[in-house]
């Protein structure tokens, strides 16, 4: 008790998070709802439920965890995050015109929130050491297993992150409808033949 007594009296003080902040500590994410002398309350988000969305549940926590336990504010500062979104296309595909056709998408859905998080971040140089970080919605290229894997990376509001991937989930989907050049990839097993389809100088003998 005297310990959480202590954390009330932190939590007062330094102001790691307040009522209204979405927070995670330990294992637990949710949006602070109450702050007393004892505990704080979280509605809880996550568990069996995806990409932040609350469960229902309220979850009490112990003041005295601020002190052994590291704490993630999710809006604190700036209520905003960088989402990435990996789509796996097929090395047969023309992955250069997906790549233009993810970057417009990811450009359409990401562009109103990279130009309301510039304000946010130069407050908060104000009070923080930031590093420059590139907020500008991008499509960053890699090859996987499968296919070649781009990555759609863009700044969004952290209570809006299933909404906006949803979004552009959909956009994705009917972009590579239209292309008959483009296949999503995915675990298969194939037999390759190098003798007969591979590149004629790197065929095997």
């Amino acid at each position: 008790p005297i310990t959480n007594v202590a954390g009330w009296g932190f939590l007062l003080w330094r102001r790691p998070f307040q009522v209204g902040d979405r927070i995670a500590i330990g294992d637990r994410r949710g949006d602070v709802i109450d702050i007393s002398l004892f505990q704080f309350s979280l509605m809880e988000i996550g568990e069996w439920v995806n990409a932040d969305q609350p469960t229902g549940r309220v979850v009490h926590v112990p003041n005295a965890l601020v002190f052994t336990t590291p704490q993630v504010n999710y809006t604190r500062e700036f209520r905003y995050l960088w989402h990435e979104m990996p789509v796996l296309v097929t090395f047969e595909s023309d992955w250069q015109k997906a790549k233009d056709l993810l970057r417009a998408i990811v450009e359409k859905h990401g562009s109103a929130a990279r130009d309301a998080v510039r304000p946010e971040i130069e407050r908060a140089r104000d009070r923080l050491l930031l590093y420059h970080v590139s907020i500008e919605p991008t499509v960053i290229t890699s090859v996987a297993d499968s296919g070649v894997l781009l990555t759609m990376r863009y700044v969004v509001e952290a209570r809006r992150r299933r909404e906006v991937a949803q979004a552009v989930w959909e956009d994705v989907l009917h972009a590579f409808a239209g292309a008959d050049d483009i296949d999503f990839a995915y675990p298969t097993t194939r037999f390759y033949m190098n003798a007969t389809e591979g590149k004629a100088g790197a065929r095997a003998e």
